[in-house]
């Protein structure tokens, strides 16, 4: 589940990309993270809600 923020940016990546659906931007999210190599997990995270779209303000 994603709050509105989230929602906000994907839908902003999915215009900038020309892409077709919301669908196929967290796809191609997926895929590029899936791609970057240096990806650092939070070492203290414990629940689904530590994992974020958006970093901290």
């Amino acid at each position: 589940m994603l709050d509105e923020e989230e929602l906000e940016a994907i839908e902003e990546f999915r215009f900038s990309e020309r892409l077709p659906t919301r669908a196929a931007a967290i796809r191609e999210l997926l895929r590029r993270g899936l791609l970057y190599e240096e990806a650092e997990l939070p070492e203290d995270a414990t629940k689904s809600t530590d994992f974020t779209v958006l970093p901290d303000p």
